[in-house]
Order: structure tokens, then sequence, then C-alpha cells
């Protein structure tokens, strides 16, 4: 069993502190992701891993060895890069061997190893060619390759999808999930792309500010999010925040000045559990549109209309706040016209302003 296990891990660079006491665990043939924004953390926690950069503080264990201290060739980890880092005078087939003729493997054995390799990766008719006559998505499979022929214990990606086209990036990402799958590696796979994550990982970690946020299987993420900044980073387009106070008299209502709106029924016994203090979150997708007023219905004004296809995102102005609503095509509204909002109860979510920790 191969097993990564993460234990209050510290780095800084300077007054920065690039990562702060973050503890996780990738269990044996788990794949797990880092998510998030530029500058989290995400690529200096997969480079403490690698042996890269050594921590300030806290502990790395690969399998139940503990690394720190060792140098990157003493822990068995291949790594995958944004770049393929292939070396461009060599055919793929030497590419594929070279890790294996460094590591001392007899030439029958590198033979058998690169071929199966190009098996597993559908790669045996680019055995002959050179980097320059390959596709992006081929130099890919290529990159993977040279990093799992040597069977490392663990596998660590940087960001691999991110210099492919967007059609190239979504057919990847469904066989690099299987491929990783097949060969059973425990894998750490960093990305700035939500779709990218949520869709590959086995469970996923919000990285922000170099704290680790939430750390969960994808779904649990999307549907209970811990904090603001989990909320508003995943889902597309982002959740929509209202800073609000709770009316002091029934019916109790969130009150954003701009608009007020009840407070749902089964949450009315926790209101003396909740600070006065508070954020409002809904996501577009839960926004109901309407051109017909009902009784709990917020006034708002469309300002913008994207279509997408099969579904369009309206920017709907109320007093100060700009709400966006993704709703289906069905609905057409001019520019100005009034529409009418609702949020429905068990859709909405409730964070304490002061901490931006979840309520409900």
């Amino acid at each position: 069993m191969v097993r990564v296990l993460l234990k209050a891990l510290t780095k800084r660079f300077g007054k920065v502190v690039a990562v702060n006491n973050v503890s996780l665990e990738a269990r044996d043939k788990e794949l797990v992701v880092l998510l998030g924004p530029s500058g989290c953390g995400k690529t200096t926690i997969l480079r403490c891993i690698a042996g890269l950069e050594d921590p300030d503080e806290g502990e790395i264990y690969i399998g139940d060895k503990l690394v720190n201290g060792l140098e990157p060739k003493d822990r068995n980890v291949a790594m995958v890069f944004q770049t393929y880092a292939l070396y461009p005078h060599m055919k793929v087939f030497d590419n594929l061997a070279f890790p294996l003729q460094n590591a001392g493997v007899s030439s029958v054995d590198i033979k058998r190893k690169v071929e199966d390799m190009a098996k597993l990766l559908k790669i045996e008719e680019l055995l002959e060619r050179k980097p320059r006559q390959l596709s992006g998505g081929q130099r890919q499979r290529v990159a993977l390759g040279r990093a799992m022929v040597r069977e490392p214990s663990i596998f660590l990606m940087d960001e691999p999808l991110s210099n492919l086209d967007a059609k190239l990036r979504v057919y990847m990402r469904a066989e690099l999930k299987k491929i990783q799958k097949d060969v059973g590696i425990t894998t750490i796979y960093v990305t700035h792309d939500q779709v990218e994550a949520m869709t590959m990982g086995d469970r996923v970690a919000i990285m922000n500010e170099g704290v680790l946020q939430q750390y969960e299987h994808a779904t649990q993420i999307y549907f209970h999010p811990e904090n603001v900044f989990v909320a508003g980073f995943v889902g597309t387009p982002p959740t929509n925040f209202f800073d609000c106070n709770l009316t002091n008299r029934t019916p109790y209502a969130f009150d954003a000045g701009a608009f007020k709106y009840p407070v749902p029924d089964y949450l009315l016994d926790k209101l003396k559990e909740w600070p006065s203090d508070l954020v409002l979150g809904v996501r577009p997708q839960d926004v109901l549109v309407s051109k017909e007023a009902n009784k709990d219905s917020i006034k708002a004004q469309l300002e913008i209309d994207e279509p997408l296809g099969d579904r369009q995102i309206l920017d709907l102005r109320v007093g100060d706040f700009l709400i966006k609503a993704l709703v289906s095509p069905d609905l057409k509204a001019n520019l100005g016209e009034e529409l009418w909002l609702e949020f429905p109860g068990d859709k909405i979510y409730v964070f304490d302003k002061k901490t931006e920790k979840a309520i409900i």
C-alpha cells in the first residue's frame, strides 16, 4: 500500500507563507486533486512531496516512510509538468527508455517495458517519431509514459493538460483518469481548472493563500461548501453573495438592504444560534426567474443577457447587487425589462460574515 501523508506541512519563501500547516492524506491508488487559484500553494506542496523543496515545518510520508531530507531520486516519485520536457533530439522510444537506462535496466527489459507502456497509452505507432512530429496530445502521452515506465510509488502531476486546446483537454482528462485507475498508482494532481478537478479527483483539496479550505469528494464540496471562499470558487458562474442581517421580528427575513427575503421555515428554530451579521449565498442555477411576481419575489432589472445555446446567463440588477442567474433559453426578456426572482429555501447557503464559515 502506497499512500501520501502530509502532517502540518509549512513552507515559507522569505516572509511569504506559501503553505500554511497543511495536513492531508492521499490513500493508496487514489487520485487526489489540489485545486485553487494561482499562488495558493498547490504546486509548492507538490514540489515538497517530490523533494524539490524542503518544508520549513511538518512531515511528509510516502507509504509509511518519512521522506523529509531524502533526495528526490530516493523517493521513487515520478512528476509530469505543464511543459512536456521531452528530449527533442530523441525518438519517442528513446524518450521512454531514458529513465530505465539511467536506472541500469537491461536492454531486453527496456524494450519490453517501453513497448508495454506504448501499448497502454496507445502510442505504439509513434515510437520512431521525434517530439516535433507529434501533436500536443501525443506529446502529453509520451510525457506520461516516460514518468510511468519506471513504475514509481506515486505520481505527481502539475497542470499537465493546461497547454492543450479545450476539446483535447476534455478527451485527455478522461483518458488520464482511466490510465491512472488501470495502473493503480497513487496520484496527486494540481490544477486551477475546477471542471478538471471535479471530474477527475476521487477527492479534491481546495487551497487558498496556502491554507487547506476543504478536502472531500467533489459532490460534497459543491453542495456543502464549508466557507465563503469554497462556495465562490467552485461553480460556474460563481455563487451570488449578499451581506445581510436578520430582521428582529416575525416574519424573520434576510435583510440585504436592497431586498428582504424570508427565512425558510425549516431554519426558524436555529436563528438563536446565528450571529447578527450574515452572508447569504445562492448559486446562479438555483435563482428562479419569472415575468410574474409572487408573494416573496424580488424585483430586478435585466442588464445583460449571455446566451450559451442550451442555457443563458442573465445579469439582473437589484439595488447595488448584480445577480447572475443561469436559466433556460426559453425565457425571453428585453434588456431593461423588469423580472422577478426567487431563491428556493433548500438551495441557499448562510455564512457567518465575521468568520466566513458556513452556518448551513
